[in-house]
């Protein structure tokens, strides 16, 4: 059995139901009765708006035929010839970048090992 509630209508927390007015009558004298033919003026101005449609969908076509046409073109002439450690820097360049950090944080760590090894076979600092 459901628990009854006294005034509000909604639980706490929640908004309260919408006040709606009734729908008003539509009065039969402004009311529209579409018809299922068209006049011809309707119907020349849909053929007109279905020729720009037509037309701007076989611009679009033509254009994305184009494109492609124009790069399959470009991928089967891959340019003047290059060594390959030209096109390597041209488009590896950050990798090239990175390897360099490497290098110079491994050789500054080898270089850093080897003076702490002089210095401590120098001073006789150490077990041997």
């Amino acid at each position: 059995m459901a628990k009854r509630v006294r005034g509000r209508t909604s639980r706490p927390g929640q908004r309260p139901p919408l006040q709606r007015q009734p729908a008003r009558p539509v009065a039969p004298a402004t009311a529209v009765v579409p018809s299922d033919e068209l006049t011809a003026a309707e119907e020349a101005r849909a053929a007109e708006l279905e020729a720009v449609i037509v037309a701007d969908e076989r611009k679009t076509e033509d254009n994305s035929r184009r494109a492609r046409s124009t790069k399959a073109a470009a991928a089967r002439d891959p340019g003047p010839a290059s060594s390959l450690s030209i096109s390597a820097a041209d488009e590896y360049a950050y990798v090239a970048r990175d390897v360099r950090r490497i290098v110079l944080v491994g050789g500054s760590l080898i270089a850093i090992l080897f003076g702490a090894w002089a210095i401590t076979t120098a001073t006789g600092i150490g077990p041997f």
